[in-house]
């Protein structure tokens, strides 16, 4: 019973391993009449390069983004007034009626991870029949993306994203910073909103 146990244990080592260089190898699986008691040769296979692209999900976005706005840092404020880890403005935080004052949300990672929440499906609302129409697609020399869209509307707002659609005119944030720069930097994010 060890010596089949043994004999399935390693066909069944030996066909994963096949499966993942990609090459088409014919296994014989015997039957337990076929099972002699010769030895088993062990064959070394040699591991081979496999490419594994990590997806880059919700979690990867929000902390991209924010290194990007903030350093990743929830106690900051910009010299326009912007504020916390997302560098959220008030007139922002009143379109998602949020009433707070600046200390409560500087103290608050919750409260700014739950703004940044709503602000993505408050853009992405916004923005949807634009995401529909052209993810995946070149659209003024830029890749249209889902995140890449919500990255840019962050940075310039959803109408400013609009409009880049309509005339291909680019906003600039106070620092001088393009919304195509966001579209492309925060490009392919899964973000399942």
């Amino acid at each position: 019973m060890k010596k089949i146990f043994t004999i399935l244990l390693f066909l069944s080592i030996f066909s994963l391993l096949s499966a993942l260089t990609y090459k088409t190898i014919r296994v014989f699986t015997p039957t337990v009449a076929e099972i002699t008691s010769e030895p088993i040769t062990v064959i070394k296979v040699e591991p081979t390069q496999i490419e594994i692209k990590k997806v880059k999900g919700y979690d990867d976005f929000l902390d991209a983004i924010g290194h990007q706005e903030s350093g990743n840092r929830y106690d900051i404020v910009n010299r326009y007034g912007y504020m916390g880890r997302y560098q959220f403005g008030n007139s922002t935080l009143k379109t998602l009626k949020i009433k707070v004052t600046r200390e409560a949300f500087l103290n608050s990672p919750d409260l700014q991870e739950y703004a940044m929440k709503q602000l993505l499906l408050y853009n992405k609302k916004k923005l949807q029949k634009y995401i529909d129409e052209f993810d995946g697609q070149i659209v003024h020399g830029i890749l249209v993306t889902e995140s890449g869209l919500l990255a840019a509307a962050h940075l310039g707002g959803q109408g400013s994203v609009k409009k880049w659609f309509r005339t291909g005119k680019i906003r600039k944030d106070g620092n001088g910073v393009k919304i195509t720069s966001y579209m492309q930097r925060f490009s392919g994010y899964k973000l399942y909103l």
